[in-house]
């Protein structure tokens, strides 16, 4: 039989967790004061000490209180995994809890290797740590049947990722997914290992296995979309980024600026324009949305449309070199080509070490025909492997404008074994042999350079001059091919006239 004192000992505890467990904290205390007088050697009233302060969210106190517990007995398994807690919820306040309570559960494991909510928290925190290695061996320690579990399998599915373990990875997920009882807060607890990983298509898979039961939280829905997009699934990336954009906290010009990316990466051009410029009308005073619009433009052929907003974007911001150079770009295509040459200047004196930089420059004193200032700074991008096939590309221009046939051709056959299928120099090679009239040649280079971009201007115009010269029986057709191609550009400007009318697919709230 147990004794009197036992006896009363353990109905006071049961009573003081009754209390605590009805909210009633004020005569759980004054029980517990009582009692604590009562047995003051005993480390289960230190524990419930510690839980009631815990409770009221007085974290100093219960740190205290299940310290004692633990000091007077050292096997104290429920102060150990209380005070554990106590660290874990107050992460916020205390950097140091997360290492706290590993060597708390650390003190659990040295005479307990087996007990389940050690070697789970010690997962968890390890996981925290990037201590991935650590973290599976915990789980190792799990029954069976908890190691099965969605909480086990997400830290496992985490760990293996962040090791670039991709195939078990792979596994943990499958699993996961697999059963029914994971939540969002187990794919939550996953994510951060996952992007560790580099994981994007087991995150897409991760989440859409959420959604599949519920509509996800926005933040976790922007997620998933970004994942797909970074699988490549841009479908699907698209319909959950407009779906996230749908809820009218969530509309804003980065968010449109996200879509308007992946449908660029669908090469649907119209469609990133029309993101794009709601974009503008929520934020106008935001460079990097003209900046994008403009280059969206380039990819259409309008060439105009996009000077106009890369000049918008250099006004709100005149020290960026990226909008110096698209302003350089746009400027060669339909203004006097020595308008581009200060914005080229500006990107030199911006990035002086870039070895675009000398390129850029050198291609529009080209196209200015300045020849001679052109010559040096070309020659310069030949020393850089990233700028020397156009620097040859160019140099060869040069060469062939000044007379000096034979060095032209050697330019544009250097830029060519580097890169064969470098169109422009297939085109300027063709047009050498057309000017040592080597027609069969120059016909060669015309037609290999149409394979790749039959839309080339420059290699239509060519072609047709050749057979023009050659009385060919083709110069008819060609020659409206070449008059369509011409028109084709007048009608993508009246496109883009009317397309800008177009309702934007997102309307404002």
């Amino acid at each position: 039989m147990f004794g009197l004192a036992e006896t009363a000992r353990d109905a006071a505890i049961l009573q003081i967790q009754r209390l605590i467990d009805s909210g009633d904290f004020a005569a759980a205390g004054t029980l517990l004061t009582k009692s604590a007088d009562q047995f003051p050697g005993d480390p289960g009233f230190d524990n419930l000490a510690g839980i009631i302060a815990a409770q009221q969210h007085s974290y100093p106190a219960a740190e205290r209180s299940f310290r004692s517990a633990i000091k007077k007995d050292p096997r104290f398994t429920a102060a150990y995994l209380n005070l554990g807690r106590v660290y874990q919820e107050n992460e916020s306040v205390d950097p140091q809890s997360g290492q706290k309570a590993l060597q708390v559960y650390a003190s659990v494991l040295n005479y307990d290797n087996t007990n389940a909510e050690a070697n789970y928290q010690s997962a968890l925190l390890l996981l925290q740590n990037r201590e991935y290695q650590l973290s599976i061996v915990r789980l190792k320690h799990l029954a069976p049947e908890t190691q099965r579990s969605a909480q086990a399998l997400s830290i496992l599915c985490a760990d293996h990722a962040a090791l670039g373990n991709r195939k078990q990875a792979e596994d943990a997920l499958a699993r996961f997914t697999r059963g029914a009882d994971f939540s969002e807060a187990d794919v939550r607890q996953m994510l951060p290992g996952l992007h560790a990983g580099k994981l994007e298509d087991l995150i897409a898979g991760a989440l859409a296995a959420l959604q599949k039961r519920e509509r996800l939280p926005s933040d976790l829905e922007h997620t998933l979309g970004l994942a797909y997009e970074a699988s490549g699934k841009l479908d699907n990336a698209r319909s959950t980024l407009e779906q996230f954009v749908s809820r009218p906290e969530n509309l804003s010009a980065g968010s449109l600026m996200e879509l308007a990316r992946v449908a660029h990466e669908q090469k649907d051009y119209n469609g990133a324009l029309g993101y794009l410029a709601h974009a503008r009308d929520l934020q106008p005073d935001d460079a990097s949305i003209h900046y994008s619009f403009g280059l969206v433009c380039l990819d259409l052929e309008l060439i105009a449309e996009a000077r106009n907003s890369f000049e918008k974007a250099l006004k709100l911001d005149p020290d960026n070199a990226a909008y110096n150079y698209a302003m350089g770009i746009t400027s060669t295509y339909d203004r006097d080509p020595e308008d581009a040459i200060p914005y080229f200047e500006e990107y030199l004196k911006l990035r002086p070490t870039d070895p675009q930089a000398k390129l850029a420059l050198g291609a529009a004193l080209v196209r200015a025909k300045e020849y001679d200032a052109a010559t040096p700074l070309l020659t310069g991008a030949l020393e850089n492997e990233a700028t020397a096939i156009a620097a040859h590309y160019y140099l060869g221009t040069v060469s062939l404008e000044d007379g000096h046939a034979e060095d032209a051709a050697a330019h544009f056959k250097l830029a060519l074994k580097a890169k064969p299928d470098y169109v422009d120099a297939l085109v300027e090679l063709g047009h050498y042999y057309l000017q040592k009239k080597s027609y069969k040649d120059a016909e060669i280079y015309f037609h290999r350079a149409l394979q790749l971009d039959a839309n080339h201007l420059r290699a239509n115009f060519y072609l047709l001059t050749l057979y023009t010269r050659t009385n060919d029986p083709r110069r008819e057709s060609q020659s409206k091919r070449y008059d369509d191609l011409q028109k084709l550009r007048e009608e993508k400007s009246r496109e883009f006239l009317r397309m800008i009318e177009v309702r934007p697919l997102v309307d404002q709230p």
